[in-house]
């Protein structure tokens, strides 16, 4: 799978550029030689591995005696991978992830300013270089984002009798009953481990919920998210989803829409390019906000990955990693990452060498403005994050949403 992405220049609103979110290659021992690094990037999709071969042979070429030991790990197995990581004490020395604060936390990471140049920290989009922060420093460097929005299969809809897609939950649990009487799977509901987390995120914003209260507590099991369950919940004992949304991934059903058997999913911005085009680029469907309660509101999510640098060898790797960054964030290679891939930048450079496709990609820019993002400045989040991936999908199966949610604000609370 591929993804595809849109350049911004750096006058369109600003922080208006997106980005996100294996198998393969050699990993090695630390880099004690001082020249020697570790990289460990996570896989997008197969593009991934050939993308990073190709720029660790041209960063070689350009820096002699240097070198990079690269491992691709797909996302379903980088959480297990990383703890292993840090429990052991085998830390790259550069990590691909989607959290970063519980490293700041312990002091395991430098911050932005020591491992690249200040040419690159200044061109970051604020709206990601906030994000990237862990008590007022800067410590994750944006990688890629990615904005989500509604997708819906125009054929099925028309077979459906179904004339606009639904803005308000009321109207995707009518136009469901419709697709499934019409004998299509009427949604795609992805709550197995792979992102549980984002879908479920991606309903209880749209119903005034979501991972805190506005003074930045946990606040997991409130009413609106309880609501947000009862409602999933709901659709899928009606069989208004695929079978088994608890042990479904997002990529299972995100296929399953550009096969074009499904009505409706809360998509992404690479949807185009990482699943549409490689089955059917004649797929017929459309992108709306995504739908909300009251049908008024419509949240996006803005999903940011990063890239971190662990401190080793008593900062013996500090020269290396910086060569190597810096070589990453030149914009000829930054923006190549992100083309071929199918995100959207988090660079003003890379921005504005990209080409713009706005009649597919400006909804998901203009919803990234507003967009709102996981909680990854908590340290706490990499916990809570991994206890909404392994129960989160059993408050439609049979556990009562209420128990699912005081267990995790229970993980939620235990270290702050």
């Amino acid at each position: 799978m591929k993804r595809h992405v849109i350049g911004i220049s750096a006058g369109v609103a600003l922080a208006l550029a997106l980005s996100g979110c294996g198998k393969g290659g050699s990993s090695g021992g630390g880099g004690s030689d001082g020249k020697t690094i570790t990289f460990v990037a996570a896989k997008y999709d197969d593009d991934t591995q050939p993308y990073w071969d190709n720029l660790i042979k041209a960063f070689e070429a350009a820096n002699p005696g240097y070198r990079v030991k690269l491992e691709v790990v797909d996302w379903e197995q980088m959480d297990s991978k990383v703890k292993t990581y840090v429990q052991t004490g085998q830390q790259p020395d550069v990590l691909n992830y989607n959290k970063f604060s519980d490293f700041a936390r312990d002091d395991l990471i430098y911050q932005a300013k020591d491992v690249v140049s200040p040419k690159v920290l200044a061109d970051f989009l604020p709206l990601f270089a906030d994000q990237a922060q862990y008590k007022g420093a800067q410590y994750g460097l944006p990688f890629i984002s990615s904005a989500r929005l509604f997708f819906y299969n125009k054929d099925i809809f028309g077979k459906a009798k179904i004339s606009k897609p639904p803005t308000s939950w009321a109207e995707v649990e009518e136009d469901a009953k419709k697709i499934k009487k019409a004998g299509d799977i009427p949604l795609g509901l992805p709550l197995g481990a792979e992102e549980a987390q984002a879908e479920f995120y991606i309903w209880a914003m749209n119903n005034g919920g979501g991972w805190t209260d506005k003074s930045g507590k946990w606040a997991v099991d409130q009413p609106a998210n309880v609501e947000t369950l009862d409602y999933l919940r709901k659709l899928t004992k009606a069989g208004l989803t695929q079978p088994n949304p608890e042990a479904t991934n997002r990529k299972d059903v995100f296929n399953q829409f550009a096969q074009g058997k499904i009505g409706m999913i809360n998509g992404a911005v690479f949807m185009r390019k990482g699943f549409i085009d490689t089955v059917d680029k004649n797929l017929n469907y459309g992108v709306a906000p995504l739908p909300s309660k009251d049908g008024t509101t419509h949240n996006t999510l803005g999903v940011q990955d990063y890239l971190v640098s662990f401190k080793k060898d008593d900062g013996k790797n500090r020269e290396a990693v910086n060569k190597f960054l810096d070589f990453f964030y030149q914009k000829e290679n930054a923006s190549k990452f992100l083309s071929t891939e199918g995100f959207l930048s988090v660079t003003k450079s890379a921005g504005d060498a990209l080409s713009s496709d706005s009649s597919y990609y400006k909804p998901f820019v203009d919803a990234l403005s507003g967009a709102r993002f996981a909680p990854t400045d908590n340290p706490n989040w990499s916990a809570v994050e991994g206890a909404v991936k392994q129960r989160i999908g059993t408050a439609v199966s049979g556990t009562e949403p209420k128990k699912v949610l005081t267990e995790i604000q229970d993980t939620a609370e235990k270290d702050g």
